[in-house]
């Protein structure tokens, strides 16, 4: 049984009051009534998009927040604090990855290709860019590692402001990236997830799924409403299925979810 997620406490404010506008106001009182959701096709395009740009905009500013917060503690140069407030852009297209740092969930994914990484951030006709939350275990070690890469990598010159790890992960953080992030990105390792709400809890903001096939999103997953990583191939070791599903994913990126969402 794939677990759920409480609808009324992760979609924003906003889309409520988009829900109640075209759903109606007893939305909630019908959650589970297909018959009431098909209703939401009624939303404009342009309303919609204007809800997730607010939505957006306020993400980046609690993230530039969280990040001069961050380096004034630390003593970093008054040049770095300005520069960190320029960070993100609502026009750019980011996507978000926050949850534990187990290392089967695999935040590191896109870092296994630095080069082919900086090519996709670093487009200037197409930037991209990627927001980073979560915390590992006090006892595991490989997962506090991968928060240090991504941390480490943040700080180079041509990954600076481009990608951010955001500190202190709690449910203020996580609804906030849920919220605003434009693509919301899940990478387990197949056939290790056990449902993935996160990705729920995005989409019930309108965030669009881009997902290993595991988890909640074979589920829900159409080939309309979101991106499938990989496939459902098993794989002889989790090197090679790291290195497959890391290509497919670079992939999907570059081929098909940037050129459609930012066009061209």
């Amino acid at each position: 049984m794939t677990n759920g997620v409480h609808t009324e406490t992760w979609a924003a404010r906003e889309m409520k009051e988009l829900f109640e506008k075209y759903i109606g106001m007893d939305w909630m009182d019908n959650i589970s009534d297909q018959s009431k959701w098909n209703k939401v096709y009624a939303i404009p395009d342009q309303e919609l998009w204007d809800t997730h740009l607010v939505l957006k905009e306020r993400m980046i500013k609690f993230v530039q927040n969280n990040l001069c917060a961050r380096m004034e503690r630390n003593f970093q140069p008054i040049e770095l604090i300005r520069e960190c407030a320029g960070y993100l852009s609502r026009d750019v297209l980011t996507i978000g990855f926050a949850r534990r740092f187990a290392t089967y969930k695999r935040a590191n994914l896109l870092l296994r290709d630095k080069e082919r990484l900086s090519r996709l951030l670093n487009n200037p006709e197409r930037p991209v860019q990627i927001i980073f939350a979560g915390k590992a275990h006090p006892a595991d070690r490989p997962g506090q590692e991968i928060i240090k890469q991504i941390y480490d990598l943040s700080k180079e010159e041509e990954f600076r402001g481009k990608i951010v790890l955001v500190e202190n992960y709690d449910i203020n953080v996580s609804r906030h990236l849920l919220q605003g992030v434009d693509v919301w990105l899940n990478t387990p390792r197949r056939p290790m997830e056990a449902s993935g709400t996160s990705g729920q809890k995005a989409a019930v903001s309108g965030g669009i799924n881009c997902s290993i096939l595991d988890g909640w999103w074979p589920e829900a997953y159409n080939g309309e409403n979101g991106f499938a990583i990989g496939t459902e191939i098993e794989y002889d070791t989790e090197e090679t299925q790291d290195r497959e599903d890391g290509n497919s994913l670079f992939d999907l990126l570059e081929q098909i979810i940037v050129p459609i969402i930012i066009g061209g």
